[in-house]
């Protein structure tokens, strides 16, 4: 019994920060992809945002929204290093890209009030990648930390 319960541990610790690395990866090349003209498409609208365009012809970003994933995807990498820090990452992840994909369904909000863009097909991967973080963040990480009830000790 011991060896299943600490076979499942090591699994769900393994996958945790596996997930916030893949994560990072992910959110890194994603923004570094946006500061490469040659993976930009151009708005066919005229805009004075700087930088705004179409990732791969995809995504909706600009220079902020492309620093923003950079900044995210160091982090996710960074958070690999530690049980902890990976499960901290997906836990704040999911809650902002959650928001992220909640904002980019709102006219006002679709822009983050001007500041980059939330709508378009950010919205289904923001959603997609919040419900990933959200697995592992909350209910993988609530797997290592609640005690098998076979290992349970009475207490006197």
């Amino acid at each position: 019994m011991q060896t299943s319960t600490s076979q499942t541990s090591t699994s769900s610790v393994s996958s945790i920060r596996y997930a916030a690395l893949i994560l990072g990866l992910l959110f890194l090349s994603l923004g570094l992809a946006g500061f490469m003209p040659g993976f930009v498409t151009p708005s066919e609208t005229f805009t004075s945002e700087p930088g705004f365009g179409y990732i791969f012809g995809v995504f909706p970003t600009n220079y902020f929204h492309n620093a923003i994933g950079v900044l995210v995807g160091v982090w996710g990498i960074a958070a690999f290093t530690s049980l902890s820090g990976a499960i901290v990452f997906n836990r704040i992840f999911a809650i902002l890209y959650a928001a992220g994909a909640i904002l980019g369904l709102l006219p006002f909000a679709n822009t983050l009030f001007g500041l980059t863009p939330l709508f378009g097909n950010n919205i289904w991967l923001n959603a997609l990648t919040a419900a990933i973080a959200f697995y592992f963040g909350f209910v993988k990480s609530a797997e290592i930390a609640m005690p098998s009830s076979s290992n349970a000790q009475p207490s006197a």
